[in-house]
């Protein structure tokens, strides 16, 4: 348990928090306090020497006998901000973290006219927040598809939700246009472009300094997918076109069932959460089998 507390807060300084502010000096009205909460917390959670660890305040909370105080890491231009409890005489520092259990992912996440893939009915539902230019991200779609949705065949319903990110991965906004241009028209037409941009990540990312050749190839694969698929051209132009007037942290990421997945898991590690999902919703998970339906 140690040993994830750690690890949830370390992912959190360099992932979650990139907006929080490092406020300087002593919100303790201690000095001294100050510098022993700092060595506790960087003992405790292994904080690397160069990330800077600073008290932004300290406050009331509703725990009897505690305060709470908040801690600031930050690197460079990032910072991330995490909750403590102090107790009242300064001799007991506690990680807090507030949950809340009304908050439910089945219900905060928007699916309505998705593409899906898998059982349309199914009653465990994957969503995966996808980038098409991200290589974890190619490859989880690899373990989706097919090992996954083999597996468990008409028993889970496969949705995604676009996270492109457009600060490191410069033609992944372009092809999630494509993607849910097609997406308009036509279910399958979404998954042949999915199956494509990630199958082919390395060659359109050959050359970093021609961002619009890969915007032409992109477009061209969605034309030549939209008339495989007998789609309406002229929407289908119409919709890439709105690309320019589009305004626009990790991936993947998947909900099944609610259940957040964050990282490229592989399946032997992502079988365990789907069975799990299924066997709530009163079903049978299949039969234990090898990667790869071996």
């Amino acid at each position: 348990m140690r040993f994830l507390a750690r690890t949830l807060l370390i992912t959190a300084l360099f992932w979650l928090g990139c907006s929080a502010q490092n406020n300087q000096g002593s919100a303790i009205g201690d000095p001294a306090l100050d510098r022993r909460v700092e060595l506790q917390i960087r003992s405790y959670f292994n904080i690397p020497p160069n990330v800077n660890v600073s008290i932004a305040r300290r406050s009331a909370s509703e725990i009897p006998g505690y305060d709470k105080l908040d801690i600031t890491m930050s690197l460079g231009s990032r910072s991330s901000t995490h909750q403590f409890l102090i107790s009242k005489d300064n001799s007991t520092l506690v990680r807090w973290e507030k949950m809340d259990l009304n908050a439910d992912p089945t219900k905060m996440i928007d699916l309505s006219g998705r593409p899906w893939r898998g059982n349309k009915e199914a009653k465990v539902v994957i969503v995966n927040y996808d980038d098409f230019q991200c290589p974890f991200c190619s490859r989880m779609h690899q373990t989706l598809f097919p090992n996954i949705l083999k597996t468990y065949s008409d028993q889970v319903k496969i949705i995604y939700k676009d996270f492109p990110l457009t600060a490191i991965h410069p033609w992944a906004m372009h092809a999630a246009v494509d993607a849910n241009c097609l997406a308009t028209q036509n279910n399958d037409s979404f998954w042949e472009f999915a199956d494509y941009a990630h199958s082919n990540q390395k060659d359109l990312n050959a050359d970093s300094t021609k961002t619009e050749a890969a915007f032409a190839k992109l477009d061209q694969v969605t034309s030549d997918i939209g008339k495989k698929h007998g789609l309406d051209s002229e929407k289908l132009s119409a919709c890439l076109k709105q690309a320019d007037k589009l305004g626009v942290e990790s991936t993947p990421t998947l909900f099944i069932n609610g259940e957040k997945v964050a990282g490229a898991f592989p399946e032997d590690q992502l079988r365990p959460i789907i069975d799990r999902a299924i066997r709530t919703a009163g079903g049978k998970a299949p039969e234990s089998k090898s990667p790869g339906g071996q």
